[in-house]
């Protein structure tokens, strides 16, 4: 069967399709899953571009959906036929968060092997059930973006009706973001520096838009569409060029969910600032098995369904990077078979 791997001195030109043997069957607590459809992730792309380093020939993505083609002895979670997709922590099941979760050491596609293959045989904590009725490609956007989401609003900002949430850009995490604000009845601002990706955003339910370009200074916009109180829920993609703007237009007790690192990985801080308002900023990495159960639950008893920009053969995975670092796309890339 074919898996697409990268070498250890990375770049997208050393991306490789590899012909490697057949998954083994599963043993007890294991299943083997054929895997259908993936999804692009920017950690994913950091991997493939050398800028994490990993073992030579890692297989890459850390998103991968499918069908249950074998389970293992013991196994009463799944059965053969059942569509599932797999969790980026498989290590941390629930409850607070776990040591092995502060790095990618046993995150797929990082520090062990992803799910760029055609299958895969591994432990039952390793999947989910994917949302019923949805296709492969659509399950596969939920493992990384849409669960970073579903935490930063649901599981630890404890997202209500009423509340308004500011989510920065327009990818996979921030389009999550919009739907599960209007699942719960909550205003959502989005920021771009795109007036067609604003648009489209606003189709699908925003609120209000800001066109950061234009714009340098959005946190005096979100106070302005807030009538001053500002932004109860912020997901801060951006990083530490951002930060202190996403301070500025955050609520008094707001909750900044720092997700990206997109302008750096060192800043300054307006601590002042963050102390005054009593501002709760917080890093944070996907999240927990459990907490993707529970949100593919909330996703079946709703019809948001993905946005899909884009989606590649499996061997045309550089490519497809390619095109993820060019900015231009609304949503989620995914891969398939």
């Amino acid at each position: 069967m074919q898996a697409i791997k990268v070498k250890q001195s990375g770049g997208l030109e050393t991306i490789f399709v590899d012909n490697i043997e057949q998954a083994s069957s599963p043993k007890k607590g294991e299943i083997t899953v054929r895997i259908h459809a993936g999804s692009l992730n920017y950690h994913d792309y950091l991997v493939a571009a050398g800028h994490l380093k990993t073992d030579s020939d890692r297989v890459l993505l850390s998103d991968g959906a499918g069908v249950v083609e074998q389970v293992g002895e013991g196994v009463t979670e799944f059965k053969v036929g059942d569509h599932v997709v797999s969790t980026f922590f498989p290590q941390w099941l629930s409850g607070e968060v776990v040591p092995s979760a502060g790095d990618f050491h046993q995150t797929p596609g990082d520090g062990t092997d992803g799910y760029a293959m055609e299958s895969v045989t591994r432990p039952v904590e390793a999947f989910t059930h994917a949302p019923a009725g949805w296709s492969h490609a659509e399950a596969a956007t939920i493992t990384t973006a849409g669960l970073t989401a579903w935490r930063a609003l649901v599981a630890d900002g404890k997202l209500k009706a009423g509340d308004t949430i500011l989510t920065l850009g327009t990818g996979g995490v921030s389009i999550a973001a919009l739907q599960i604000g209007k699942m719960f009845g909550a205003n959502v601002i989005i920021t771009s520096s795109s007036d067609d990706k604003l648009a489209k955003a606003k189709a699908l339910g925003a609120d209000a838009t800001i066109n950061y370009r234009e714009h340098p200074d959005w946190a005096r916009e979100v106070m302005e569409i807030t009538n001053g109180l500002g932004a109860k829920h912020i997901l801060e993609l951006g990083g530490p060029g951002t930060l202190e703007q996403s301070i500025k237009a955050a609520a008094v007790g707001g909750h900044i969910s720092l997700i990206g690192v997109m302008s750096g990985l060192s800043g300054q801080v307006p601590t002042g600032l963050l102390m005054m308002k009593q501002v709760r900023l917080q890093g944070l990495l996907v999240g927990t098995r459990r907490q993707q159960q529970d949100y593919v639950k909330a996703l079946e008893m709703n019809d948001f369904r993905p946005v899909i920009d884009k989606s590649f053969k499996y061997q045309q995975l550089a490519e497809a990077f390619e095109y993820q670092t060019n900015g231009a796309h609304f949503g989620k890339i995914c891969v398939e078979w």
